[in-house]
């Protein structure tokens, strides 16, 4: 079997985010332009799920006034990971982030976070199977 690579994840991941998988309670409507806006929670899950390491946790602040929080992974390299940094408009602009425990049982944002989980596990599947797949030969 293949071992999953960050750029099947990370690809898995963008590919599956949607309004349905998106945080509801940011008040917000998903948008299209920015497919990283209010997906950092339950992105920062999945990837938790598949690749350990710690949940991180940052403010975002609007003119010094707390707005949000923000959430990315670290790996037990110390590496740290956040596929939904980008989601970020100008004046926005996130804390250092404190590791926090993961709970052990999923509340909030838990229809979207299995969705999502759901999708991208689907997702890296069939990469796998076409990592797998015979590739025709070109004949002459």
């Amino acid at each position: 079997m293949t071992p999953l690579r960050l750029t099947d994840i990370e690809r898995a991941l963008r590919d599956s985010w949607g309004a349905d998988t998106a945080d509801p309670g940011s008040g917000e409507t998903w948008p299209a332009d920015n497919p990283e806006r209010d997906q950092c929670g339950v992105t920062a899950l999945v990837l938790n799920d598949l690749l350990g390491g710690e949940l991180i946790l940052g403010e975002v602040h609007v003119g010094g006034e707390r707005t949000g929080y923000h959430w990315w992974n670290r790996l037990a390299s110390g590496f740290e990971i956040d596929l939904t940094r980008g989601q970020f408009l100008p004046g926005e602009t996130v804390t250092d982030g404190v590791p926090v425990t993961r709970p052990p049982e999923i509340r909030r944002c838990r229809e979207e976070y299995e969705l999502l989980r759901t999708r991208v596990l689907s997702r890296l599947a069939e990469q796998g199977r076409e990592s797998r797949a015979p590739r025709a030969q070109a004949t002459s």
